[in-house]
Parts: structure tokens; sequence; C-alpha cells
């Protein structure tokens, strides 16, 4: 049985072509899949940075017809592209192995080191399982992978130091409050950046959250979608009056944060501290925000600074996760030759105890023999043929687990006559 994986991500497609390729519901495809002869189990992973197949089969040749053909005729169609193998890789066995592993690690992900990606290929796994298009052999695969990202997270620190410039502003906040879920924030803007922080404020725990920004529909809109209230920029003076974090990314020549106004605003908070995070460009805050007692300003180039720093520690940290990864999947190959040694294993003992039978037989036909116990003898050659092929059987398994595994095998299918297809002869 072999593994094959066929897909492409990030790197080798354009997003809106993997946003027409995503498939919402799997089950319908991975069940044409199977149905082929040449597909044994198959597993679809589909997420907004890729679309992968990964399938068990024992014809390579004809699987791979099939892959690229599944994605030419069922995924094509939607694409409007006629020919999609410049944007395919493709990979087989140890190889298609490593990429399942460095994909439930993050180590494949546009942001090393996300969380997501666990949950996602968990969710690709179960899905698959469902519609029972996944198997022993991948069902074992997926296991292994998910061990493997459960390893990378603890020996490592690939995941602890986050590099987005929202989650970067919120690791701060919480460096300074420790606590957030009694804090109150204002979030100024209603972007993809205000988006991505508001999400990491709402994991981090804060509970009161208010959106504001000039178009009260968009503000209106993503409060509604993270449990937040809504506000007008006219709203904005006396919102800081009570806020402990102000996150602010709006489009603007001017700065909307001035000394003036916050200066008002913070009247009567006895010198409790004030975090402000601007990621506008140009810059909401006035720079001079930073001179005022108890305010905390950071802007873009702080946050981008930090979240380099971060990038560059999860780098040196995914070379100890690679490490796990290559570790984990030798193991894994390991089991897979011990697998692949079964077969030949027992065809071994078949073609031994075929011989065994018909000699016992023909002896016990001879006038010599007459008033042997025939239980007993077959007991003794029993126990013989036992004995002579516990040696190489035993070598057999252990060499299995090993990368040379596979020459041992089929030394062994040659040497014995396994694959012959006539009977053992007297010599």
């Amino acid at each position: 049985m072999r593994i094959l994986l066929v897909g492409m991500n990030h790197r080798t497609a354009p997003l809106e072509l993997r946003e027409r390729l995503a498939v919402d519901d799997p089950a319908a495809p991975l069940q044409k899949l199977v149905a082929e002869t040449e597909i044994d189990e198959a597993v679809l992973f589909s997420t907004c940075n890729r679309v992968e197949l990964v399938v068990v089969t024992r014809s390579v040749e004809a699987a791979r017809l099939c892959l690229r053909g599944f994605f030419a005729r069922e995924l094509g169609a939607r694409s409007g592209i006629d020919d999609m193998s410049q944007y395919l890789y493709e990979y087989l066995d140890g190889d298609a192995m490593r990429h399942v592993l460095r994909v439930a690690s993050s180590l494949d992900s546009m942001v090393v080191g996300e969380p997501q990606i666990l949950g996602q290929t968990k969710d690709a796994f179960q899905r698959a399982n469902e519609c029972k298009a996944a198997g022993p052999l991948l069902g074992r695969l997926f296991q292994h992978a998910f061990a493997t990202a459960k390893r990378v997270r603890t020996e490592t620190g690939i995941a602890e130091r986050p590099v987005s410039v929202a989650r970067v502003a919120v690791d701060l906040a919480r460096q300074i409050f420790e606590e957030l879920g009694d804090k109150r924030a204002v979030l100024v803007g209603a972007g993809e950046m205000i988006e991505m922080a508001l999400g990491a404020l709402r994991g981090a725990g804060l509970r009161s959250v208010s959106v504001v920004n000039r178009t009260p529909e968009r503000a209106l809109e993503l409060a509604a979608r993270f449990g937040a209230t809504a506000h007008a920029l006219d709203e904005l003076a006396a919102l800081v009056a009570e806020a402990d974090v102000i996150l602010s990314c709006i489009g603007g020549e001017r700065p909307i944060l001035t000394v003036p106004l916050v200066q008002q605003a913070r009247r009567g908070r006895h010198r409790q501290p004030l975090f402000v995070i601007d990621i506008g460009v140009p810059r909401n805050a006035d720079p001079e925000l930073d001179s005022l007692d108890d305010v905390y300003l950071y802007d873009i180039d702080d946050l981008s600074s930090l979240a380099r720093e971060n990038a560059e520690q999860r780098q040196r940290e995914s070379a100890r996760a690679e490490a796990i990864v290559e570790e984990e999947r030798q193991r894994f190959d390991g089991w897979l030759m011990a697998l692949r040694a079964v077969p030949t294993i027992k065809h071994l003992r078949e073609r031994a105890e075929s011989i065994r039978s018909a000699e016992l037989e023909r002896a016990l036909r001879r006038p010599s023999l007459k008033g042997v116990d025939p239980e007993a003898l077959d007991q003794l050659t029993r126990s013989m043929v036992n004995k002579i092929l516990h040696a190489p059987v035993s070598r057999l398994r252990r060499e299995a687990e090993r990368e040379e595994g596979m020459a041992y095998l089929e030394a062994a299918r040659v040497l014995f006559g396994l694959d012959d297809d006539s009977p053992a002869e007297d010599e």
C-alpha cells in the first residue's frame, strides 16, 4: 500500500483560486474517490490556505491520474482554469507522511505556529472518517500527526510568541494589565486589522469592547459578530474616558486621538493606565500622547519590530520542530514497513505449511511408518518448521522497520520462491 498526496496551497496558488476550490462538505467527493478501484482510502483537506487530497493506493500511477483528474474535473470547473497542473504539488510515501505531519504541526502554514491548523486537520479527518473514506492506514497516519503536533507544541516554543501585528498588540496589553477580563477596550475602525485584534482580545478574555467607526453600519456588523457594542466617531471622547485599551486603525490625514482629547477624557480616572495601540497609517494617535502620565503608546513600527523578533524566534524554534517531525515520520514509516512485512511473513508460513503438510501426508503412506502416531508426527514436523522459520521471520520483522527493510522483504520472496506459481519440488 502506498500513500500519495496531491494538492495546492498558499505558496503555489493565488488566494482567488483557492477560494473557488474550497470544499464545504467533502463527503460526496470523498465517496466518489474511494469508489474508484485505484483509491482505497482518502482524506480531503480544504481551508483558505490549502486544498489537499491524501490517499492510500495500490497503484501509484493510476491514483496520480485519478487525483489530478479530480482537481481538473471536480474542482477545476469552478475555477475556470483548464490546466491546474502548474499549481499542484505531489508527495509520495515518506514525503507524503512528512507533509501531513508538518501541516498538523503548523510548520507548513502561512504563519508558522498558528494554532488553528491542528483543529482544521482534525476536522478534515473526522469528516473523512464519518463518510467512511478514511480507513485504518490513514487513521493511523492522522492520529500520529495529532500526536506529533502535540509534541511540537509541548517541546518547542513555536507558538508562544505572536507574529501578526494585531496579536502582538493583544500580547502587549496582557503584559501591561496581566488580566484583561475586567478591562474595557475601544477599537477605532472596522477593517481587517481591527477584526483580527477584536478576535484576539475576545480570545484573551476581554469582555467589554466598543467598536467605533465613521460608517456605523460596518461598526454594527463587526460588533454583532463578536458581542461588542457599536458607536459613531462622535462618541469617541466619552468612550476614551472609560477605556483601559484603545486600538486604532482608521483612515485619515490627522490624528483623531489628540493630547487635549485624551487629557480631558482621562480626568477622574485616578492614574489608571491607558494602553494606546496605533496601527493606523498615517498615524491615528498624536506621538505626544506618550509623554502623558500613565499613557502607554505603541505605533505600527513598534509592533512590527516586535512581530519580526517573534517571527525570528519562531523560525529558530521551527528547526527543533522539524527535527521532531522527522523523528516521528521515521517512526511511522517503520510501522508502515512492518505492516508491509505481514503479507510476506504470512506467505512464507503458508508456503512452509503447504510443504510440511504435503510431505507429512506422503510420509504417512510409507509402510515403514506404519504404526507411527500421526498426531505425534504432525506435532513434531510443525514444531520443526516453526523453529526453522523463527530466525528469518524475526529478522524480517526487525528489518522491516528500517528504511532498508523493503530490500529484505524482496530478498525473502526471491530466496523462498514466494512469487513462484509452481509448487516446491524435491531437489
